[in-house]
């Protein structure tokens, strides 16, 4: 029986165990030039025993971000400050890669420099408020990209995936959840397009399956993993069709098993009909967030690796607050407590109202 604690070959890069730590927003950089500190460096090095560590979010453009003092990988300042975080993780032998976030409509004007507004699919603002360095304000209208703006936001990922290898990290994982700029193409709410990047679902996976090619392209398929978040609500995103939900993942996930990606990185929603389908649909290795609302992700998460439903489990709070946390769930424990009020990105954040999915999707 296979269990957390066995090795996994990661597209040629062998894991020391299947323990994820999830990606995670810290907002710890150092602003304006939106680099990583000493700090960050000590926060990742403590959690090197984990097989693989994915970072926080990073913009892979200025127009990207989306929350105050968070790292970017755009600039050669940025590259390195980034190689003292990933020298320290190696120097403990561990693997990191880099999670490219770009935000898109989930941001505000005076996050951005130069006058620049957020981008989207669509000029459809999102519901709810941003922390900004002058407070809590209304998301904005963003602005729909155009032709070029997308070809654009696309190259930008594919360099900033260049700049991730540059500053150390083994690879990358795209960030297509959560209700960012690639969920808000994937999602029909947020995307009302009637070109051929929007509409159905097989022109609403377009913008996501160019960003891995071209970042695949630029450093290998085997150094590049990708996030998704089916039926997930988070940052008002509205994908409540049960069978849409169903058409677009699986449209999707069958585009992104072409490039021989590294993993395929699910955050489930509460119905594991589809992720049993996704996980017979991929062909590397599928990492899971798996879905435990109202609790964060716990030591009983292993027992997916060992029944086969996932190669790999990624803890968010757990990791937080256990820096060693794999030798803890070796040992049976103890844990430490998390606190969710110092937390979030990893773990779900009250993700209800999920849709049920078809009864024979699997």
């Amino acid at each position: 029986m296979t269990t957390a604690f066995d090795p996994i070959d990661l597209s040629g890069k062998t894991l020391a165990n299947r323990v994820a730590m999830a990606p995670m927003t810290r907002s710890r950089a150092d602003a304006p030039a939106a680099t990583a500190t000493e700090l960050m460096a000590t926060y990742y090095a403590q959690r090197a025993s984990a097989g693989l560590i994915i970072t926080e979010g990073i913009q892979p453009s200025v127009g990207g971000q989306g929350y105050t003092n968070t790292p970017g990988l755009h600039s050669a300042q940025q590259v390195d400050a980034w190689r003292k975080v990933t020298d320290a993780v190696h120097a403990q032998g561990g693997t990191i890669f880099a999670q490219l976030m770009h935000t898109g409509r989930i941001s505000h004007p005076s996050l951005l420099p130069d006058g620049l507004i957020p981008v989207a699919p669509s000029p459809v603002a999102a519901a709810g408020q941003v922390f900004t360095y002058q407070g809590p304000q209304d998301y904005v209208t963003p602005k729909e990209l155009d032709p070029d703006g997308i070809a654009q936001t696309i190259a930008d990922y594919a360099d900033a995936a260049r700049n991730a290898i540059a500053a150390g990290f083994d690879g990358v994982e795209i960030h297509g959840a959560n209700g960012y700029l690639i969920h808000q193409f994937l999602a029909p709410n947020t995307n009302l397009r009637t070109d051929s990047w929007g509409g159905g679902a097989a022109d609403r996976v377009r913008f996501g399956i160019e960003v891995a090619t071209a970042v695949a392209e630029a450093i290998g398929g085997n150094r590049t993993g990708f996030r998704i978040s089916p039926g997930n609500p988070y940052n008002d995103i509205a994908e409540t069709d049960p069978a849409d939900v169903l058409e677009t993942y699986a449209t999707l996930v069958a585009g992104l098993a072409r490039l021989d990606l590294a993993y395929l990185h699910l955050v489930e929603s509460p119905d594991r009909v589809l992720t049993a389908r996704l996980r017979k649909d991929w062909p590397t290795a599928f990492v899971l967030n798996p879905f435990t609302h109202p609790e964060t992700t716990g030591p009983g998460a292993l027992t997916h690796i060992e029944d086969g439903t996932a190669d790999i489990i990624a803890f968010g709070a757990l990791f937080l607050a256990n820096p060693d946390l794999p030798a803890r769930l070796a040992a049976g424990g103890p844990y430490n407590t998390p606190d969710a009020a110092t937390f979030y990105g990893g773990d779900h954040r009250g993700y209800t109202d999920y849709p049920a999915l078809p009864a024979d999707s699997a």
